[in-house]
Formats: C-alpha cells, sequence, structure tokens
C-alpha cells in the first residue's frame, strides 16, 4: 500500500509539472515571442492610406474589375485550378493549393495557350511577350509578387486608365521591386498587393476612391 502512494504522489507530481509547463509556461512563451513583432503576428496586414486594410503583406489575391469596366490594377499570376474548366478561374486564398497538373499535361498546356492569349489582349502586347510567370500559377497559389517584366507590359494600360504618366508608374514599380535575397538568391520581384495600394486601391468598404475611381 506504501508503495502505491508514492507512486500515485510521483504520478500527481508529474501531471502538474507537465500542465504548468505544456498548459501554461509553453503557450505564455509562444505569445510573448508573437508580441515581438504584431504586424507580423496578426497576419502582415496591408493598409491604405486611409488606413483601412486591404489584405496581407505575404498574400497574393488578383483583383477583379466587373466586365467592360476599366481595369486600374496590376494583376498578379494566376490563381485556379484546371479541374475547374476555366484557365482563369479564381482560387481560394485559405487552400493557397497549387495546380497537381505536370509539364507532359495537355490540359494545363492548353491553359497557358489561353492565358497567354487573353493577357496579350488585355495588355495590347504580342502574346510571344507575354512572361512565363504570366500564365503559370506560383508554387502556393497566392504568390504576392511578379517578375518585373511582367509588371511592364502592365504599366500602359495601369497608365492610360489612371490617367497618369507611364514614367511616373513605372517610378512607383521601380520602388516595389525587390532584389535578389543576399544579392544571389531568386530573382528580382514586383511587390503587387502594395504596389496596388501605392497607386490608390482601398479596400471596396473603405472611405475613399478606389484607382480610376
Amino acid at each position: 500500500m506504501l508503495g502505491f502512494v508514492r507512486q500515485l504522489k510521483a504520478g500527481v507530481i508529474v501531471l502538474v509539472a507537465l500542465t504548468a509547463i505544456v498548459g501554461l509556461a509553453y503557450p505564455a512563451a509562444v505569445w510573448a515571442v508573437s508580441r515581438i513583432d504584431t504586424h507580423a503576428a496578426e497576419g502582415s496586414p496591408l493598409a491604405d492610406s486611409a488606413g483601412c486594410v486591404v489584405g496581407s503583406e505575404l498574400m497574393g489575391v488578383d483583383p477583379q474589375v466587373a466586365a467592360g469596366e476599366p481595369d486600374p490594377f496590376f494583376h498578379l499570376r494566376v490563381v485556379g485550378s484546371v479541374a475547374d474548366g476555366d484557365p482563369f478561374a479564381p482560387g481560394d486564398p485559405a487552400a493557397a493549393l497549387p495546380s497537381n497538373q505536370g509539364p507532359s499535361s495537355e490540359v494545363l498546356a492548353r491553359f497557358v495557350d489561353e492565358r497567354r492569349a487573353a493577357i496579350a489582349v488585355r495588355e495590347g502586347v504580342a502574346p510571344e511577350d507575354v512572361p512565363v510567370d504570366a500564365v503559370t500559377g506560383s508554387g502556393s497559389g497566392v504568390d504576392p509578387h511578379i517578375s518585373p517584366a511582367y509588371a511592364a507590359i502592365q504599366v500602359p494600360r495601369v497608365a492610360r486608365t489612371l490617367g497618369i504618366p507611364e514614367d511616373d508608374v513605372l517610378r512607383v514599380v521601380a520602388d516595389h521591386t525587390q532584389g535578389r535575397q543576399l544579392g544571389f538568391l531568386g530573382a528580382e520581384r514586383v511587390d503587387v498587393p502594395a504596389l496596388n495600394v501605392a497607386l490608390g486601391s482601398t479596400a471596396p468598404d473603405c472611405a475613399g476612391d478606389t484607382p480610376g475611381g
């Protein structure tokens, strides 16, 4: 009986200790660390000039305009699944899932051709001038960056829609172009959500005008 009591006492001590460490101390430590950078901890919200949150700095959600309406936005890479039967099918940012279609997929090849043709018409360029990243999705499906080449072919349309000189738009694009990481990793990239905000994009329910509005 005495041995049982000792084992029970040891078990209770271990239970209390682990509860304190795992149930209290560890969550408190994680919370404390997250408070070091509250901006990142809250999802890195991206706000416009009026302070309205328009999205996250870490996620690219392609802006949409109604058919036939002026398009003042820089667009991101394609998000969507070929299973939808639409080369521009909008994806769910919460899912962040890429297509499972491989390089030999005839469906994906057809979608790439359709995307290239549609983007060429939208931007007023030759199909061969449409960059690869414009017609293919990123690994996450919600990459907020595009190549400088894709941004460049969109400059004339955005400048025309906003009614400002192309040189002014180019300067804003340059301000939102990031170099290679550590000087040699990856490639130069343009931060599209921040770029659109800099050009006047705002939240739909925020007071103020949207680009071109």
